[in-house]
């Protein structure tokens, strides 16, 4: 299911597929993702050919210190011909909200997306309102240009599940770009899943299995980022909530139903990252928040077997998508990422 997807975004998308995942894994976790990388790396047009391949409906709105929040929430407007007033929903009634340059809206229009981007839900003079499903707020920032920039709060960066960087593309991929959009035309991206696929895959990822010594591992690393002297800040319970969310969806997009140490691992600095801050004397020695989380996965012991291999939990039972027959679902537990033969399989 997901294959095609990644093959899709592809056609316009040349290289980013590890940030393509990272953006499935906010999705499969009902979460959010700040872009957060320098102008002209293609965060606009990933976002855009990623709601297109997943057949949601798209908007984009410019953030400048001039947005109000009813630009983005939408607002009451009176309607002569009919005596009353009309509400007109903004751009937040949408399934995939790209809010560019974030950091540029004061932070009253940045509050403005916080009851959205949490309970998925606006409040125009005192009536709430419910937004679609899915939900993906996709929010860009300029980490190179500070001036006339309002800095997110520590609060509103803990509503973001994971930051993505996308970096410079290699030489190959950037040759590629330039024979890719040598024309006008720009390829289009077919929708290759619904939104009734999407809410099956998020209630596969809840059904993945986190083993205990998994579990602990993950909890370990948490736990040594309030107890290092170099971190002012450390990670949150809800930080820990969002990594072992987000291991299950890595692994369900690697095609596994349980988490691996290494799912772990990978996601440590997109997850936490932006939830930790660095002391004074940290940063006046050049320290970074990237290195030292590296260095706090690499001394976090990893949990492993009897006989020194990785720590394996048992697969489990996960219902067949929509569309897909039980044989199909049994075809892909026997694949290379597979639980070992002891354990059940997948049906």
């Amino acid at each position: 299911m997901l294959d095609p997807l990644r093959e899709a975004v592809a056609a316009t998308v040349v290289g980013n597929a590890a940030a393509l995942d990272l953006l499935l894994v906010a999705l499969l976790c009902r979460g959010h993702a700040l872009l957060e990388d320098v102008p002209g790396v293609g965060k606009t047009l990933l976002a855009r050919s990623l709601a297109a391949a997943l057949g949601c409906e798209f908007r984009r709105v410019q953030l400048t210190p001039d947005v109000l929040p009813s630009d983005i929430t939408g607002s009451n407007v009176f309607n002569q011909a009919s005596g009353q007033f009309e509400f007109r929903p903004g751009p937040l009634f949408t399934q995939v909200l790209l809010a560019d340059e974030i950091n540029r809206a004061t932070p009253r229009t940045q509050s403005a997306l916080l009851e959205a981007m949490e309970e998925r839900q606006v409040t125009v003079d005192g009536t709430t309102r419910a937004l679609a499903e899915p939900f993906l707020v996709l929010a860009t920032e300029n980490p190179i240009e500070l001036e006339g920039t309002f800095p997110l709060p520590e609060a509103q960066l803990d509503r973001f599940l994971l930051r993505v960087r996308l970096g410079y593309p290699s030489q190959q991929d950037e040759r590629a770009i330039l024979r890719r959009y040598e024309g006008d035309a720009a390829p289009v991206v077919p929708p290759v899943l619904d939104p009734g696929h999407i809410r099956w895959l998020q209630q596969a990822r809840a059904g993945v299995h986190v083993g205990d010594a998994v579990c602990t591992y993950l909890l370990e690393l948490v736990r040594a980022t309030r107890e290092d002297p170099r971190l002012a800040l450390g990670a949150s319970p809800r930080a820990a909530l969002a990594l072992h969310r987000a291991a299950q969806a890595m692994a369900l997009l690697a095609g596994r139903s349980y988490v691996l140490p290494d799912d772990v691992k990978q996601l440590a600095e997109p997850v936490l990252a932006h939830r930790v801050q660095l002391t004074s004397a940290a940063r006046l020695r050049g320290s970074s928040v990237d290195a030292v989380l590296a260095e706090l996965v690499a001394a976090t012991p990893v949990p492993v077997e009897p006989d020194g291999s990785a720590a394996l939990p048992a697969a489990v039972p996960v219902a067949a998508a929509p569309g897909m027959a039980p044989a199909a679902a049994n075809a892909r537990s026997t694949s290379p990422g597979a639980p070992p033969a002891s354990a059940p399989v997948v049906t």
